[in-house]
Formats: C-alpha cells, sequence, structure tokens
C-alpha cells in the first residue's frame, strides 16, 4: 500500500491540497492558485498543483522523495471532458499514480464519504452526479456558454440582463435592479462597459449575496429569479429520484446558501454534504489504490 494520499480540489480561483496517511489522517494542507483545465491548457493549474505539493510536503514535515510512494487524486473544475483528464494526468508529476476526475466526483464522494448518493455542485458553476449501485450518473457542467443553469453566474448573468431591461422600461423593476445597476456604475453605458471587460463567470456569481440580500427583504424580480434557479434544481432533482439516488448533497457556497428553500420543496431528500470535496478527493485516492492492489 502506498504510505500517503494526495486530494486536489481544483476550483476556477484558486485549489487546495491535502496530504493524509494511510489512515486518511491528514498531515498538511495548503492552497494554489488557479486550477480550471480549460484556462490557458491547464498550465495554472499544473504549476499550482505542483507548487501546493512542494509546500504541503514541508508543512508536514515529510520528504518530497516520498512522492514516488504517494497516490495522488485531482478534482478539477474544467475536467468534464476526458480528453482534458487524460492530458492533464500524462503531465510531469512525481507520484507513484495520478488520477484525474471532474470536479463533481470529488465533491460526490465527500458528500457522502464514497458510498452511493446524489450530489449537485449549485456554486459559480453547477453540476450534478450520482452512484447508485455502481452505476455512475453525470449530468450538466457543460460550462457558461452552453450549460450551468443552476448556477450563481448564470443567475447573475439573468440578474444583470434583467436590470438592464429594466432600465431601459421594457420590465418591471425593483430595488434589487437598482441596486445592481448601481453597483455596476450606476448607468448603463457604465454597465455595459463592465460587461466588455472580459467577465468572467465568476465575476456574475459575485452578485449573489446581494440576490440573496434583496429576496429575503421580499424583491419582487428576486423572487421570480428564485423561482427560475428552483425550477433548473427541479430537473435535476427529477434526474437523481428517477434513478435510485436516495439522498441528494447539496455542495457550493450558492446551494447551501438555498437549502433552506431547498429543505421545504424536498424534504430530507437533500443534506448538507457528510464532508468536503477536498477529503472526497483523498477517499478516491485510497480506493483507487485499494482497486490497483486488489488486481
Amino acid at each position: 500500500m502506498p504510505k500517503y494520499f494526495l486530494g486536489v480540489d481544483g476550483g476556477g480561483t484558486n485549489c487546495r491540497i491535502r496530504l493524509a496517511d494511510a489512515n486518511l489522517s491528514t498531515l498538511a494542507e495548503a492552497r494554489g492558485g488557479r486550477s480550471n483545465l480549460q484556462l490557458e491548457n491547464g498550465d495554472p493549474a499544473y504549476v499550482s498543483i505542483r507548487e501546493g505539493t512542494r509546500q504541503v510536503f514541508a508543512m508536514a514535515g515529510v520528504d518530497f522523495a516520498e512522492t514516488v510512494n504517494t497516490h495522488a487524486c485531482f478534482g478539477m473544475a474544467g475536467a468534464r471532458l476526458p480528453s482534458a483528464r487524460e492530458a492533464f494526468a500524462a503531465r510531469d508529476w512525481p507520484f507513484a499514480k495520478v488520477t484525474v476526475y471532474d470536479d463533481i466526483d470529488i465533491a460526490r464522494a465527500g458528500a457522502h464519504e464514497g458510498e452511493d448518493g446524489a450530489v449537485i455542485i449549485v456554486g459559480t458553476g453547477s453540476a450534478g452526479m450520482a452512484l447508485v449501485k455502481g452505476k455512475r450518473y453525470q449530468v450538466g457542467g457543460w460550462g457558461f456558454y452552453i450549460g450551468d443553469q443552476m448556477s450563481g453566474a448564470i443567475l447573475g448573468r439573468e440578474l444583470v440582463r434583467h436590470a438592464v431591461e429594466a432600465t431601459d422600461g421594457l420590465v418591471e423593476g425593483s430595488p434589487l435592479t437598482e441596486a445592481v445597476i448601481e453597483k455596476l456604475g450606476g448607468s448603463l453605458d457604465a454597465v455595459m462597459a463592465w460587461s466588455f471587460d472580459k467577465r468572467q463567470p465568476a465575476d456574475y456569481g459575485a452578485l449573489m449575496p446581494l440576490f440573496i440580500e434583496y429576496f429575503e427583504k421580499g424583491d419582487p424580480v428576486a423572487a421570480e429569479l428564485m423561482e427560475i434557479e428552483l425550477g433548473y434544481i427541479d430537473r435535476y432533482v427529477n434526474y437523481f429520484k428517477a434513478r435510485g439516488a436516495e439522498k441528494l448533497a447539496i455542495v457550493g457556497g450558492f446551494g447551501q446558501r438555498l437549502l433552506p428553500l431547498l429543505s421545504i420543496r424536498y424534504g430530507d431528500y437533500v443534506c448538507l454534504p457528510r464532508a468536503e470535496p477536498l477529503h472526497g478527493a483523498v477517499i478516491l485516492a485510497r480506493q483507487n489504490a485499494d482497486a490497483e492492489n486488489a488486481i
């Protein structure tokens, strides 16, 4: 058996790296930079993980040469395509074995501590996955431009569009739409300039605290958009129920902020994750090593 397991939770803005011993007890944890595999062919992610690995071994007081006795598992944003995962795993790594997963896999593994169950990520992006009696079901996760319907980024973009239309007088506005225009520069010209400034999904997702603030005040536009959001989540809940998943964990900052509403809507079918995605990465590293040793 390997002496160590290394897990990576790679996100679009940063990554977390954890080194664990053979019992999955955490020895050290470090942070790195951007880790979306679709950014610059994965180069920033590669640099972040390489540097973070050196850091985490040093923090744990473990000789870096022990990477040859370490199984690694990376759960990466932007890893929906098998080709992206395979190319990243084939890079020059110091580990005994590297397995690259989509970030939904480590979220699901952590949420149910390696057991069966479903998960949806509702954060800047969105996706869903379940494992039911050994069968894997994955939906969504196709990115900001053609997917991510449940995400804070898509909802944020729709919020900005509604605010612009309301300011034009095409639809009813509200205190929320006024607050959005003010936050993005105070005029439609300013909002247009803001939108042209290479805006990323995270820029739209950053509007979610404002959205929630006004939703809790009873803002009518926030209520209208929330129903659209919940309708997208309905699709995923119905999909996983139909495939026999007995529990659905909600992962992601925006999704967990919505959990009180989701609990009213779906009862105890939805739950908080039992463990975080980073622990899920370590669990998968251990499961992969067990499977390899069983051959």
